[in-house]
């Protein structure tokens, strides 16, 4: 422990798994989690990219949503990795600074994101004759445009912000990335004022587009309901069900994590929740929205065809 408290900037990534032969099979399962994340992920970017039946607005958030995975999870998850196998646990000031970061942008830009997803199945579920004006290309592109930099605005303010607090003791960061909340135990001032800061980002990026979705969707159910076609709503019902269930997988931790004061909070629980947000939704995200579609499916026939065809 004593080697851990330099004046190096440096800091000390815990990590999430123990050092023994569990921690190396758990080690092994994240390693496939992470594989099948970053197939599923570019296989479906390359997918909507190549087959011009997917260039529609909602093929068009779905591409973003898999970008945005694919960089999630390769920004936390290598580093985890290679610290535990190397048995390093140090990563450097900047480092620390721009792994912060970049899994801030992606964090808020996705709650972003999936909440523009929701409204767009809303206009074509709920307003199918108004869709083709209110969820044009143009609009399309602004919605991914302002994802990204507001996430990315809001992310260099925390970021700027936890680089300039100042740190003493030991610097020995209780986590397995740079989560700014969980560097603030090891501040030397009173952090109040980020804590608010967190309170309100989180409302912003996280809960009020979780509660967005929600009406969403609770409208895109109610319509259903009505519908004439048993086929129809059998297939609608299960879609929105099936999007909202992942929804929720992705933003209850991450708002129950932020939300709760630092009181209330603990390094091994905040650790098990960050491994839904961080690990695992970027896995089933491609899964869910993505291989349960027959457009999807029709694409990838389509596009091997063409790859087995070109081998030829």
């Amino acid at each position: 422990m004593e080697s851990w408290n330099q004046t190096s900037d440096d800091f000390i990534l815990l990590g999430l798994l123990p050092p023994h032969p569990t921690g190396l099979l758990l080690l092994f399962l994240i390693i496939l989690v992470f594989f099948l994340a970053s197939v599923g992920n570019s296989a479906m970017i390359h997918l909507i990219r190549m087959d011009s039946r997917l260039h529609t607005p909602m093929y068009f958030l779905l591409s973003q949503l898999s970008l945005m995975d694919l960089m999630y999870i390769s920004t936390t998850i290598p580093k985890m990795m290679f610290n535990f196998l190397s048995g390093q646990k140090g990563i450097s000031f900047m480092g620390c600074g721009v792994q912060s970061f970049f899994f801030l942008t992606m964090a808020c830009s996705e709650g972003l994101l999936l909440a523009s997803m929701a409204y767009d199945r809303y206009l074509a579920i709920c307003h199918p004759l108004h869709y083709p004006i209110r969820m044009s290309k143009r609009m399309c592109v602004k919605m991914i445009i302002g994802s990204w930099v507001l996430g990315s605005i809001n992310s260099l303010a925390h970021t700027v912000y936890a680089l300039h607090i100042p740190y003493c003791q030991s610097r020995a960061i209780d986590h397995f990335f740079c989560d700014v909340p969980a560097m603030l135990p090891l501040a030397c001032m009173d952090t109040w004022v980020y804590e608010y800061m967190v309170f309100v980002s989180t409302s912003l990026f996280l809960l009020l587009p979780f509660l967005g979705i929600t009406a969403s969707y609770g409208r895109i159910l109610f319509a259903v309901y009505h519908m004439r076609s048993k086929e129809g709503q059998k297939k609608a019902f299960t879609t929105c069900s099936t999007h909202l269930t992942v929804v929720t997988f992705y933003y209850a931790p991450f708002v129950y994590t932020y939300l709760r004061p630092r009181n209330l909070r603990s390094p091994t629980e905040d650790k098990v929740l960050a491994v839904f947000y961080t690990i695992l939704t970027p896995m089933f995200n491609p899964i869910i929205y993505s291989l349960r579609n027959k457009e999807v499916l029709g694409a990838m026939k389509r596009v091997f065809r063409i790859f087995f065809a070109m081998k030829e």
